[in-house]
């Protein structure tokens, strides 16, 4: 499952790049809009190393960029139309798939104890 979320997480940041500096940038613009995928690249390392907590924020800020496909899905023509239904896709894809390993992780993991400073405390 992990494998899953950080392949979708790369298809996002590479559809996201693609679309801005190569495939189908804004006219007149100088591609800055591909700054749009940084969120997502600070989320690589915490996704390769199991931080559960960034898999609940990449699944809350994926909504953002599911927001802007939609967008410009319905607004924009031609190929832009298209990469915009990707990324919607690709959006709704990764928000599953981290719903999914959170859940997953959180059934594995045992709970926390109440009280508990990360040590075992003395029983009385």
């Amino acid at each position: 499952m992990r494998l899953l979320n950080v392949a979708l997480l790369l298809s996002l940041i590479g559809l996201g790049l693609a679309w801005e500096l190569w495939l189908a940038p804004l006219k007149g613009g100088s591609g800055a809009l591909a700054i749009k995928v940084l969120p997502l690249t600070l989320a690589i390392a915490g996704m390769l190393k199991h931080r559960l907590y960034t898999y609940r924020w990449v699944s809350l800020l994926v909504w953002l960029y599911f927001t802007e496909g939609a967008m410009r899905a319905t607004s924009d023509t031609g190929i832009s139309q298209a990469l915009a239904g990707i990324e919607v896709t690709l959006s709704a894809a990764l928000f599953t798939a981290c719903a999914v390993y959170i859940r997953l992780r959180l059934r594995v993991l045992p709970p926390k104890k109440k009280g508990a400073t990360g040590q075992d405390a003395p029983q009385p």
